[in-house]
């Protein structure tokens, strides 16, 4: 779901009756191939979007837009899809930033620094706690990002990942419960009663206030049996699955993925040959986070291997506090540009199309007839500038479900 109303944004809102229309936009990204210029992102230049509520009900050239009650005047700005954000980690507290300035000093990254941020998310009140996820909520929507989801996993206790999950509902649906991001440090000698744990009265307590199961499974966190154990168990509960795979090493994970219809593998950084070919022959999303390479100075992703093989690609921001502390994906983008073989199309579509695919969603990462009025204005008459333009704060003017919201 969308950053909610309750969001600090919320009072920056504007809306009007009746239809309205958007005009004088100098190129559209509707990510139908069957518009415009007839690539995946379906461009249509000197465009026009009209809105109907919350809903998309028009798209085409400016000079043929049917009447409406509104108008309002792009400027001859580009228009994207509101971003759709399908991997952060919100719900902490705390600051790693002697681990980062350690690791970017040469000591490698490992999963142990989560121990760091479930301490302090655990001291840290309810308040606390909803305050910091709206913060990056809205910092993520001034950057164009309409609709995010998020993770428990820096409690790993009964209660703590209950709350967290409570609190992470209550800025958005798309809320995933990760009792099993490692093996906290009281059950370091009994991994397997932490597994029993995270399979019985903790995925009760949760399974309430998550769409979503997820998995660290890697080295130093989650082996294989593991994994499956967790994600199915979750699966039990109705609860659908989703993984960490592959980032530190080569792994089960992606194999995991496929077998058990994950929604998305996450990460996917050390890939065979067998484990690109199951991505592309699944309904399961390759989503990859270079914001953990750039912050990690790890190996990148190869997505032009993905690409090419036929799987389906998406772009979030891993954001959290210890190995990708942005909100940004418009960096993302251009990382993925830059650093991981795609080409600007492919990156915007990524981080549009390609998260809602990652959470399953068919109203969202588009702007063709029926589709929710999620949009970004660009302070630029093309996409291709978020690539061009890194670190620009090119986003000018978000719509979310119809309304204007920055």
């Amino acid at each position: 779901m969308s950053i909610p109303n309750n969001s600090p944004s919320a009072a920056t809102r504007t809306g009007t009756a009746g239809t309205t229309v958007i005009t004088n936009i100098a190129s559209l990204v509707t990510n139908d191939p069957s518009l415009g210029d007839g690539s995946p992102i379906g461009l249509i230049q000197d465009a026009a979007v009209v809105i109907d509520g919350d809903r998309v009900v028009w798209v085409g050239e400016s000079s043929k837009a049917p009447a409406t009650d509104n108008a309002v005047d792009a400027g001859g700005r580009a228009v994207v899809p509101g971003f759709v954000d399908s991997h952060s980690h919100l719900v902490f507290a705390g600051d790693r930033t002697r681990e980062f300035n350690a690791r970017m000093s040469g000591r490698a990254y490992s999963a142990g620094g989560i121990r760091t941020t479930v301490a302090a998310t655990r001291a840290a009140t309810d308040a606390e706690l909803s305050a910091n996820v709206a913060r990056y909520l809205a910092e993520a929507l001034g950057q164009g990002t309409t609709t995010l989801e998020t993770k428990s996993g820096y409690g790993l206790t009964v209660e703590d990942e209950a709350r967290a999950l409570r609190i992470a509902r209550d800025h958005t649906d798309e809320v995933t419960y990760l009792g099993a991001h490692i093996v906290p440090p009281d059950h370091a000698d009994d991994p397997a009663g932490y597994v029993a744990l995270v399979t019985g009265g903790m995925l009760d307590a949760c399974a309430p206030y998550a769409r979503w199961i997820d998995v660290f499974c890697e080295k130093g966190a989650f082996d294989g049996d593991q994994a499956r154990a967790i994600l199915t168990a979750g699966r039990a509960k109705g609860l659908h699955p989703r993984i960490h795979a592959n980032q530190l090493t080569y792994g089960p994970g992606v194999q995991l993925a496929v077998e058990l219809d994950a929604a998305s593998a996450d990460h996917c950084t050390h890939l065979t040959d067998a484990d690109v070919d199951a991505l592309a022959h699944s309904d399961t999303v390759a989503t990859l986070l270079p914001g953990a390479e750039f912050s990690t100075r790890a190996e990148w992703p190869d997505a032009r291997r993905l690409l090419d093989a036929g799987a389906t690609v998406a772009l979030s921001t891993d954001c959290n506090p210890g190995s990708s502390f942005t909100s940004s994906v418009p960096f993302c983008i251009a990382l993925a540009v830059r650093d991981m073989g795609m080409t600007p199309d492919e990156a915007v579509w990524s981080a549009t199309a390609g998260g809602a695919k990652a959470l399953r969603r068919t109203d969202i990462g588009r702007l063709t007839p029926g589709a929710r009025a999620d949009l970004a204005l660009l302070d630029a008459p093309s996409h291709v500038h978020l690539a061009y333009r890194p670190g620009v704060p090119l986003v000018s003017s978000v719509w979310q479900r119809g309304e204007r919201v920055r």
